[in-house]
């Protein structure tokens, strides 16, 4: 990587505000950057992960203070706010853009917030570079206590598993826990790749969001809502409820 390269992808940008006091609050409480590298990765990847829990936030392109105010977050927010914590914390790292299949989200999307999802939803995992090597991270977006509700609900499941936020080829064993290499827990439910970016804010501004208009405003208003308490109560779910009728997996579609 080059000078200029390795300053473009550690600059502030309006979604990756990590000069934001709240996210510099944070980093100096936490302590990451004394960590040595991958350690700092790791104290942050999982920050990430399971104190930011899986859920909906009003928009794709929040900044990442927000997503933090929020407490909550889905593959983009979420993505966002890992980012500005790896700049922060001197980690060159950048954004790989998708669409997945709306497949993917079913059951954790339920009713009229499914009507509403377009087929293709935007979605992005985060690229971070280390050792000279790009490793992809898309493990982070689940919580570890959402992610065991489902492995609950979902016991005697075999097999690829594609739905709740999930699309992988083993629901009981997927690798969302960095240990130096690739994490991923929706890459199943990929169908376009669109491409690599330096940051959230240009992915956005050439594709945009996943809603406009009046779908916008009906999830931003209502929506939103219903699905997050939606989630919040599968990941309270005890493992001796049975799984809700209509609600078995789809098999994953691969990338094409």
């Amino acid at each position: 990587m080059s000078p200029t390269e390795h300053r473009a992808l550690l600059r502030p940008t309006a979604i990756l505000d990590y000069t934001h006091p709240r996210i510099e609050a944070l980093i100096q409480s936490r302590g990451w950057r004394r960590l040595p590298t991958r350690e700092r990765i790791a104290a942050i990847y999982d920050f990430v992960r399971n104190d930011i829990a899986f859920g909906y936030n009003l928009a794709d392109d929040l900044p990442a203070s927000r997503v933090l105010d929020d407490g909550l977050g889905q593959c983009n927010t979420k993505g966002s706010l890992l980012m500005a914590l790896l700049r922060a914390c001197d980690i060159p790292c950048r954004l790989h853009g998708f669409t997945i299949d709306k497949a993917l989200q079913k059951g954790a999307i339920t009713g009229l917030a499914y009507a509403l999802a377009p087929r293709n939803i935007v979605h992005s995992w985060v690229e971070v570079e280390l050792d000279g090597q790009w490793l992809e991270l898309e493990g982070f977006i689940l919580d570890a206590d959402y992610l065991r509700a489902l492995q609950q609900r979902f016991a005697k499941h075999q097999g690829p598993f594609c739905g709740y936020g999930v699309a992988t080829p083993d629901l009981h064993a997927p690798p969302v826990e960095w240990n130096g290499g690739n994490t991923y827990i929706q890459k199943d439910g990929i169908n376009q790749d669109l491409g690599v970016f330096d940051d959230p804010d240009r992915f956005y501004a050439r594709h945009g969001a996943n809603l406009d208009g009046l779908k916008r405003w009906l999830f931003q208003t209502v929506v939103r809502r219903w699905m997050n308490r939606n989630v919040a109560r599968i990941r309270s779910a005890q493992s001796s409820h049975p799984p809700q009728a209509g609600s078995q997996p789809a098999t994953p579609q691969g990338r094409q």
